[in-house]
C-alpha cells in the first residue's frame, strides 16, 4: 500500500456526504437485529463524550464517487437510521448527505430510497434491509421517541465519528477489500497514526523526504521491539494482543488504561493531539517515549527494577511510565524501590506464611520472584542480567511458574497406578545412592512397579519408608514454610511435584546439562549454593539448608523486606 497516497481525517457521522458506490466483488448488505441494536445502543450511550469511533470507512475516489471498500454493512445502517429519523420526525430531521448505489444490485438502491417493506420477500437484499430498518424502529418505539430522536441526531453531528481512510486512485481495492474483509486483518491503531504522519492533504509542510525519514525511522522501531529481550522486559503479554509491536509505545503516550478494549482509543487521542501540536512534535514524542524504554532497558540497575514490578504483576508499564514524567533519575528510582518494598509487604513475618493457603501463596512467590531477579542484579558486576523473556515465555508459549515444595513428603495429586509406580521408578537411583543395605526396600519397590495392579496400601507403605529414608528428621514442620519452596516451571506431573529433593536435584540437574531455564536461586538451592560445605548433606534438605537459604533471602532482599524473614522458633 502506497501510504503517501492515503487521506486520513476524522469525519463526523453528520458531516459524511458524496454518493458511495458498493463495488461488484463485496456480498450484499448482511446485517442482523444483533449488529443494529448493538450500534444503537453504542451510538447512544455516547452522552457525555467527546468522540465516539465506529471503526474505519475505506474508500477510493472513483471519478465523482467514492468506491467503498471497507465499512458497507456500517455505512448503510447509518443510511437506515437517517431515513426512518427522517420518516418518524415528519421530515425536521434531515435524510442521509450520502446515497449508496451497487455494482450489480440496482434495485438495492432504488429499495433503499423507499424502504417499501411489503417488497421484503422479492430478494435476500431486500430481506436484510427491511429487517434491519424494522429493528431500527423497534430500538427507538421502546425509548421516548421524540428526544431520542433528537439526541441520536445531535450526537450524530457532535460526537460520533467515522476514521475517513481515503487511498488513492491507483490502490488495488480488490486486494485491500481481501485483507480487511476475507483474511479479517483489520486497520489499526498504528497503522491509523503512521498513515497520519505519511498521508497526504492535511495542510501540513511536512515533505516527501521528511515522511520517507519518519517511515524508516517507525520501521526501526517496530523491528527493535521484535527483540524478545526487549519485548518481554517491557510487558508480560505475548505480541496476540499487538498486531504490530509499536502499539505498545503509541498506547503509552495516548495514556490508553490497561482495561481499555476500544479498538482505536489511542488513534483517536493522537488525532486529538494533531489539533493542537503539530506532527513533527508529536513524531519527536514517539521517538522520544521509544528512546526512554531502551535507556531503561539499558540500564542495569532500572532493567531489574522495573522487570520486576511488570513480571511480578506490581505495576504495568504505563504506571512506570507515568510514575517517571516530570521526575529525576533519582527521585524515579526512589520512587520504584517503593512499590518494590510495598509489592513484598505483608503482616507479620513470612515464616508465618504457609503454602496451604492460597493467598499466601502469591506472596511467597512474588517474594521469591524478587529474590530471583535481585540476586541476578547483585551479581557479577553487572555482567548477568535476569533473562525475562525465558522466564515469561518458551518455543511452547507462555510460562507458567508454581511454588514447589524444595522436598516434597506428601501424595497430593498421586491418584493413578501410572502415578504410584512413575514415584517408585524416580525414587530408585536415590535410594541406590543414599541408602546403606536397601536391598529389599528396592527389590519391594521393582516388583511394585512390575505389578499389573498395585494396590494403594501398598504404595503408600513403600512411599513411607523411601520418604523416611531420603528426608532429615524434622523436616515435616516446615514442609509448607518458605524454607522449603522454590520457583519452578509448572508440570503435569504429579509424581516429580510430590518427589523428594534428591529426584528433584537430578531432574534439575538434567534439566540445566539440556539448556532449559531454571531461575537463577532455584538453581542454586538444588546445587547447594548457599549451604557451606561443612554443613552439606549433598543428597538431603535440612535444618542447615533452610536456615542458610533464609539468611540468602534476608542479605539479597534486606533493602526491601521490613523486618529480616526468621525461621520457626522449633528450628533455632
Amino acid at each position: 500500500m502506497n501510504t503517501t497516497e492515503i487521506k486520513l481525517d476524522t469525519k463526523l457521522v453528520g458531516d459524511i456526504q458524496g454518493a458511495f458506490f458498493v463495488p461488484s466483488y463485496q456480498r450484499g448488505y448482511r446485517w442482523g437485529d444483533t449488529e443494529v441494536v448493538r450500534l444503537l445502543d453504542d451510538i447512544y450511550a455516547t452522552e457525555g463524550k467527546r468522540n465516539y469511533c465506529l471503526q474505519p470507512v475505506v474508500v477510493r475516489k472513483n471519478g465523482d464517487q467514492f468506491e467503498l471498500i471497507d465499512g458497507q454493512q456500517r455505512l448503510t445502517t447509518l443510511y437506515l437510521i437517517y431515513r426512518y429519523m427522517n420518516e418518524a420526525s415528519f421530515g425536521f430531521i434531515d435524510e442521509p448527505r450520502f446515497s449508496l448505489s451497487y455494482g450489480t444490485r440496482e434495485k438495492s438502491e432504488e429499495f433503499l430510497k423507499s424502504i417499501d417493506i411489503s417488497r421484503k420477500e422479492e430478494n435476500i437484499d431486500f430481506w436484510f434491509i427491511s429487517s434491519a430498518y424494522e429493528s431500527i424502529r423497534n430500538w427507538f418505539e421502546k425509548r421516548d421517541r421524540k428526544s431520542t430522536l433528537t439526541n441520536v441526531n445531535k450526537y450524530f453531528d457532535e460526537i460520533v465519528k467515522v476514521i475517513w481512510y481515503e487511498v488513492g486512485e491507483s490502490e488495488d481495492a480488490i486486494s485491500l477489500f481481501t485483507r480487511l474483509n476475507i483474511g479479517k486483518i483489520p486497520l489499526t491503531s498504528a497503522e491509523l497514526v503512521k498513515a497520519m504522519f505519511l498521508s497526504k492533504g492535511l495542510g501540513t509542510d511536512m515533505d516527501k523526504e521528511k515522511q520517507e525519514e519518519i517511515s524508516l525511522q517507525w520501521d526501526n522501531m517496530e523491528k527493535e521491539l521484535h527483540n524478545v529481550s526487549l519485548w518481554y522486559f517491557l510487558t508480560n503479554k505475548t505480541n496476540v494482543r499487538y498486531q504490530t509491536r509499536i502499539d505498545l509505545v503509541l498506547d503509552l503516550i495516548s495514556g490508553k488504561p490497561d482495561d481499555n478494549r476500544e479498538k482505536y482509543y489511542t488513534f483517536f487521542k493522537f488525532d486529538e493531539m494533531r489539533q493542537s501540536k503539530s506532527l513533527d512534535d508529536i513524531w519527536r514524542k514517539i521517538q522520544q517515549t521509544f528512546l526512554l524504554l531502551k535507556d531503561w532497558f539499558e540500564d542495569h540497575e532500572l532493567y531489574h527494577k522495573i522487570g520486576y514490578l511488570i513480571a511480578s504483576g506490581t505495576m504495568s508499564l504505563g504506571q512506570i511510565f507515568a510514575l517517571s514524567q516530570g521526575k529525576t533519575k533519582d527521585d524515579f528510582r526512589a520512587s520504584l524501590d517503593d512499590y518494590i518494598r510495598q509489592s513484598i509487604a505483608i503482616q507479620g513475618n513470612y515464616s508465618e506464611l504457609t503454602y496451604e493457603k492460597h493467598l499466601d501463596q502469591k506472596k511467597i512467590s512474588t517474594l521469591l520472584l524478587l529474590f530471583n531477579v535481585e540476586s541476578v542484579r547483585r551479581n557479577g558486576e553487572n555482567t548477568q542480567w535476569f533473562p525475562f523473556d525465558k522466564f515469561k515465555f518458551n518455543k511452547g508459549g507462555k510460562v507458567t511458574w508454581s511454588l514447589e515444595h524444595i522436598h516434597a513428603q506428601q501424595s497430593e495429586g498421586l491418584r493413578t497406578q501410572e502415578m504410584w509406580k512413575e514415584w517408585l521408578r524416580l525414587h530408585i537411583p536415590s535410594v541406590q545412592v543414599v541408602g546403606d543395605d536397601c536391598a529389599e526396600l528396592l527389590a519391594q519397590m521393582q516388583a511394585a512397579m512390575d505389578k499389573e495392579k498395585l494396590d494403594r496400601t501398598e504404595f503408600d507403605q513403600l512411599q513411607q519408608q523411601v520418604i523416611e529414608l531420603l528426608s532429615v528428621k524434622g523436616n515435616a514442620e516446615y514442609l509448607h514454610s518458605i524454607s522449603n519452596m522454590a520457583l519452578l516451571n509448572s508440570s503435569d506431573n504429579a509424581a516429580l511435584n510430590n518427589s523428594t529433593f534428591d529426584v528433584k536435584r537430578n531432574v534439575i540437574i538434567e534439566m540445566d546439562k539440556s539448556g532449559q531455564y531454571i531461575p537463577f536461586c532455584t538453581r542454586m538451592v538444588f546445587l547447594k549454593y548457599y549451604t557451606p560445605s561443612a554443613e552439606n548433606q549433598l543428597h538431603f534438605w535440612g535444618q542447615a539448608d533452610r536456615r542458610a537459604y533464609v539468611d540468602a533471602i534476608n542479605e539479597v532482599l534486606k533493602e526491601y523486606l521490613a523486618e529480616p524473614i526468621t525461621l520457626e522458633k522449633e528450628d533455632e
